[in-house]
């Protein structure tokens, strides 16, 4: 599995959108070169708790603008399937698809596959969180290794502000 250490530069990664645009993290951090970023990689569109959470992070995005933080959300599910929850739930931010489990393996996301010790919907990543600065390196990181134990997005304001507040 990849690891990376605080303030180590995040691996660059491609993906599509939901949109069918391309997003290239190191253009990315070009573009918003002002901005920190904090990626969220969530199970799939079939989890109750990842779209609870997604739902929250909506009516939270103006918190993380306020704070200059690009918001930017990933998983594995099928592009329809994302589609159909993107319009559904009416999410503003980026939904990017790892349809070939690339950004999983660069960042370490766990994967619930057929060795795992418990059924739990299939194969699937699980929840993962990074922070990054304006640089892209790292600031935060977290991943999980079943739906339970994610930070909520309350949370999530109160590891910003603790982070901006001691930052060297």
């Amino acid at each position: 599995m990849t690891t990376f250490k605080l303030n180590q530069a995040a691996p660059d990664f491609t993906l599509p959108t939901v949109s069918e645009e391309v997003y290239n993290f190191s253009e990315i951090l070009k573009e918003k070169n002002d901005q920190w970023h904090l990626i969220i990689y969530f199970r799939g569109s079939w989890c109750p708790a990842c779209m609870s959470e997604l739902q929250e992070l909506e009516e939270s995005k103006g918190y993380f603008e306020k704070q200059n933080i690009h918001l930017t959300t990933i998983t594995h599910d099928s592009k329809e399937d994302l589609e159909k929850m993107v319009e559904e739930h009416e999410f503003t931010f980026p939904v990017l698809i790892d349809e070939d489990l690339a950004f999983l393996k660069a960042y370490g996301v766990h994967y619930h596959d057929e060795q795992a010790p418990y059924e739990d919907h299939g194969t699937h990543g699980d929840p993962a969180y990074f922070l990054t600065d304006e640089a892209g390196k790292v600031l935060y990181q977290q991943r999980q290794t079943s739906p339970f134990g994610r930070p909520h997005p309350n949370e999530l304001r109160k590891i910003i502000q603790y982070i901006k507040k001691n930052l060297k």
